[in-house]
C-alpha cells in the first residue's frame, strides 16, 4: 500500500502520519490496526503472591537507577482535573533492573580477553535502560490481562529452558567464561535473581536483557557511522577501541542476542526481534538520504516527512514496539491485547525518538552525555528541521548539499530555532505519546498500567 500523505493543517494541529510500506507493513495510526479477534479465553497459569516489602539490597539499587536517569524520566506535574498519580516505573520493576546488567554481562563472556572487554565496554556505565523498563512494565501490566492458548511448539520457557542449549553444548563449542556449558546448572541461579516479581516470567526478563542487547549493539555500530567521540559522558567505543573492534563487538553482542533469543523456543518472538535487527539496518540505510529521491534541490512536499517518520519507526521505534508485543505473546495473552501492546509500544517509540531529535536543537552536550547538535554535523534533516523548511523554503538548498559548505550547520540551526519547527515536532510527538496512552486503556487497572501511562509523560519531559 502507498504511504499515506501528509494533511495541510495549521500549526496547531499536526499531523497524524501513517507508516505503511514493505518495510513496515502496519500503520502508525492506531485506526489501522488489524483487528483480531480473541480465539479463546484462559485463565493465567501464574500463580500471584502480593508484593514483598522493599528490602534495603534492592532499594539501594532503585535508588542508584533514580539518580541514573532523573534527568531522562523527571517527575510528573500534577494531571489535569486534579488527579495526582505518583507513580514511579522504576520502582515498579527495580529489583528487576537491579540484575539486568549483571545478567547481560554473563550472557556476553567471551574467552577473548580483549572481545570480552570491548563487548562489555558500554555495560560498565548506567545506561538509560528505557527499552528493558518497558518491556518489564509491559510485563507486568498484561499479566492479569485476558489469556489465549498459542500454537507454540514447545512448552513455556522456564528458569532452567532460557539458559538450556539446544544443541550439544560440545557442538556449539560457546567458550563464555562467566556462563560455561560444563557447569551450566550451576550457574543458573548467577544469571537471575532469586528474588523476582511473580507476575514477570523467566522468558519476559530474558527477553528485557536481549532488547538491551541488540539495544547497545546498534550504539556501538552507530557511533562507528556517526564518527561519535562520546557516549554516556565517556569516550565511545570506537574511540577507545577503534572502529574495527567497536563493530566486531557489536556483532558479538547480536549473536550473543540470537543465541538467548532461540533459546525462548518461541519462533514467533524469535521472527520478531530478527525482524527489528533487519529493521535497523534498513533504516540506516534510509538515513543515508534526507529525501526519498535524494535531490540535489529538494522541495519540501508530504512525502518529506512520511520518510523521516519511515526511517525513524525503522531505526528507533520497531525495537520497542516489537519488544512489547513479545512481551506480551510470552505472556500467552489474548489478540487483542498482544495488539494493544504493539501499538503501545509503537507510538511510544515515535515519540521518543522525537523528543530526541528535538533535544539536539533544545539541550546541551553536557546535558545530553553527547555531543549537541550531532545530527546537523552529520548531514540529516529531521523533525524539526524538515517542519521549519515548510516555512522556510531556503533550506531545501542546505538539505540537498547535506549542511556540507562551510557556515551551512549554523545557518540552518538559526532558521530551525527562528521557526516553529521544534514546536511542531513536539505536538506531533504529544500525539504519539496520547495515541500509546490511549491504546492501553483497556488493560487492567493497577500500578504496572499507570507506570506504562508515566513513561508517556516522562519520554515527553526527558532531557537526555
Amino acid at each position: 500500500m502507498p504511504p499515506l500523505s501528509l494533511r495541510a493543517r495549521n500549526l496547531r494541529d499536526v499531523p497524524s502520519l501513517a507508516l505503511q510500506s514493505p518495510l513496515a507493513p502496519t500503520s502508525i495510526c492506531p485506526r489501522c490496526l488489524i483487528r483480531i479477534e480473541a480465539r479463546g479465553v484462559r485463565s493465567s497459569r501464574r500463580t500471584f503472591s502480593s508484593t514483598a516489602a522493599v528490602s534495603s539490597a534492592w532499594a539501594a539499587a532503585v535508588s542508584k537507577l533514580q539518580n541514573t536517569v532523573s534527568d531522562i524520566l523527571p517527575n510528573r506535574p500534577p494531571l489535569p482535573g486534579g488527579s495526582n498519580v505518583t507513580i514511579d516505573p522504576l520502582k515498579l520493576v527495580g529489583r528487576e533492573l537491579k540484575f539486568l546488567n549483571k545478567n547481560i554481562r554473563q550472557l556476553l563472556g567471551s574467552g577473548h580477553p580483549l572481545l570480552d572487554t570491548v563487548a562489555k565496554y558500554y555495560t560498565q556505565s548506567e545506561g538509560k535502560h528505557v527499552r528493558p523498563l518497558l518491556v518489564l512494565l509491559m510485563s507486568q501490566a498484561t499479566a492479569f490481562a485476558s489469556k489465549s492458548q498459542r500454537d507454540t511448539p514447545n512448552p513455556t520457557p522456564t528458569a532452567t529452558s532460557i539458559d538450556t542449549p539446544i544443541s550439544s553444548p560440545s557442538v556449539l563449542y560457546d567458550s563464555n567464561p562467566d556462563h560455561p556449558a560444563s557447569a551450566l546448572l550451576a550457574n543458573l541461579n548467577q544469571t537471575s535473581s532469586t528474588d523476582t516479581d511473580p507476575t514477570i516470567l523467566p522468558s519476559q526478563r530474558r527477553l528485557a536483557e536481549i532488547v538491551e542487547l541488540i539495544h547497545t549493539a546498534s550504539l556501538l555500530h552507530d557511533d562507528v557511522i556517526d564518527t561519535s567521540t562520546t557516549r554516556r559522558s565517556a569516550p565511545s567505543a570506537n574511540i577507545e577501541f577503534g572502529n574495527k573492534m567497536a563493530v566486531l563487538a557489536g556483532d558479538f553482542l547480536l549473536g550473543r542476542a540470537s543465541v538467548a533469543l532461540a533459546r525462548l523456543r518461541d519462533p514467533e518472538v524469535v521472527e520478531l526481534l530478527a525482524t527489528v535487527i533487519a529493521n535497523l539496518v534498513e533504516g540506516e540505510f534510509m538515513q543515508l538520504k534526507n529525501t526519498a529521491s535524494d535531490e540535489k534541490h529538494p522541495r519540501w512536499s508530504e512525502d518529506t516527512i512520511t520518510y523521516y517518520l519511515q526511517k525513524t519507526y525503522l531505526k528507533s521505534a520497531s525495537l520497542i514496539s516489537k519488544s512489547c508485543r513479545a512481551a506480551a505473546l510470552l505472556g500467552e495473552c489474548a489478540p487483542n491485547v498482544v495488539e494493544a501492546a504493539y501499538a503501545y509500544g509503537r507510538n511510544l517509540g515515535l515519540a521518543f525518538q522525537l523528543v530526541d531529535d528535538m533535544l539536539d536543537y533544545t539541550v546541551s552536550g553536557t546535558e545530553l552525555g553527547k555531543p549537541a547538535g550531532a545530527d546537523l554535523e552529520l548531514g540529516l534533516a529531521t523533525a524539526p528541521l524538515l517542519f521549519a523548511w515548510r516555512a522556510r523554503p531556503e533550506l531545501g538548498e542546505l538539505v540537498g548539499r547535506r549542511f556540507k559548505e562551510e557556515g551551512d550547520v549554523q545557518r540552518a540551526r538559526d532558521l530551525v530555532i527562528q521557526s516553529n519547527g521544534i514546536e511542531q515536532t513536539r505536538a506531533l510527538a504529544q500525539e504519539y505519546a496520547d495515541k500509546a496512552i490511549d491504546s492501553i486503556k483497556d488493560f487492567p487497572e493497577g500500578e504496572a498500567k499507570k507506570g506504562l501511562e508515566e513513561m508517556c509523560v516522562k519520554v515527553m519531559k526527558r532531557r537526555k
